[in-house]
């Protein structure tokens, strides 16, 4: 028995339905890097029956097929990057594929959909607005122009003035071309700004996990849908003076009871937290010294426990929130959430 990510398909579907209803269209939700650590089958499994979700986004061709293995019925959209010799497998398989070229439209297999991605400023993927607009004629001519995308830069910005530049870009090069699937808000765009006029579907990544970085990290009426939790695995008497962990670091000030958790950094929790907490027993109680690669050690002095019992991580607002291991270790919440390890198995509960 180790680490477990449960994953609460209420906290998820409650959050699907507030953005979808914020950004008045349904979502292409992403579910790219596993989707954000929450387990990409998973996630995919729970959301596809609801109304809210129109498709899937995913990063690579390896992410596009294990969707589409799954059968559930729902486009997806491979957002990354593909090469010549991946398209006619993908297009076999329904995968919408972003297009990024003028050479790129004129060359996609027959049968293939795409939606072009244009670049407004975020200069990562995505054609020019001139270059992308002679694309969209190229596939449109071809029955091939199934949608057209942007990706704001600063949406979590309080100022949405880079935001509504992009956006007019955007719609500039939309205004050219045959009516096709439009869509550019992603979580920040959606929570800050809520519908965009003329767009048809929402893009919301870490929202839809119930996670927002700060300045939004508050009041957005999102749930946490991962619990991180782990068992004891040991319990043991560690005499007063004696230290715990590398480098002995924390030095136990009377005799103290410490229990061994079966999680650590290779588990994705993060090692370089300063002062962290768990809650076992329903006590919030320290980590004592440097989390090992697969075990961590927590003073439970004073409190009834056991080899087996669980051990919360993060979670919910009762538990230690992901925001505070956040804090305490420095780390991006989409970091933290990405990072969490394939071993780690990922329960759906309700």
């Amino acid at each position: 028995m180790r680490a477990q990510a449960l994953i609460s398909e209420s906290a998820l579907h409650h959050n699907l339905r507030l953005l979808s209803a914020r950004a008045a269209a349904p979502l292409l939700l992403p579910v790219k890097a596993n989707a954000y650590g929450h387990g990409l089958e998973t996630v995919a499994r729970l959301a596809a029956p609801w109304p809210e979700v129109w498709g899937f986004g995913v990063a690579t061709p390896d992410e596009a097929h294990a969707v589409a293995d799954l059968n559930l019925g729902k486009p997806v959209l491979l957002f990354g990057g593909s090469y010549p010799h991946e398209w006619p497998e993908l297009a076999a398989r329904g995968v919408r594929l972003t297009v990024s070229t003028l050479e790129a439209a004129r060359t996609l297999p027959p049968g293939a959909q795409a939606h072009l991605k244009v670049n407004t400023g975020m200069h990562r993927l995505g054609a020019a607005p001139a270059e992308a607009a002679q694309a969209g004629h190229a596939l449109a001519q071809r029955g091939q122009l199934e949608g057209l995308y942007t990706h704001f830069l600063a949406s979590e910005e309080e100022d949405p003035a880079r935001s509504v530049e992009q956006l007019r870009l955007f719609l500039q090069v939309a205004a050219k071309l045959p009516r096709a699937l439009l869509h550019c808000a992603n979580s920040g765009s959606v929570l800050r700004h809520g519908a965009l006029a003329g767009m048809d579907l929402a893009r919301p990544g870490l929202a839809s996990y119930g996670v927002m970085p700060a300045p939004l990290s508050s009041g957005t009426g999102l749930r946490p849908v991962m619990t991180l939790r782990a068992p004891i695995t040991h319990i043991h008497t560690v005499p007063a003076g004696d230290t715990v962990s590398y480098g002995g670091l924390w030095q136990a000030p009377k005799d103290s009871v410490v229990a061994t958790v079966a999680a650590g950094y290779a588990d994705g929790y993060p090692r370089g937290q300063t002062n962290p907490s768990v809650r076992v027993a329903g006590d919030l109680r320290p980590v004592l010294g440097r989390i090992c690669m697969d075990q961590l050690m927590v003073d439970v002095t004073g409190l009834t426990v056991q080899p087996g019992d669980w051990v919360t991580l993060w979670g919910e607002e009762s538990e230690p929130p992901l925001s505070e291991v956040v804090t305490a270790s420095g780390i991006m919440e989409y970091e933290l959430l990405t990072g969490v390890a394939s071993r780690v198995i990922r329960l759906p509960i309700a």
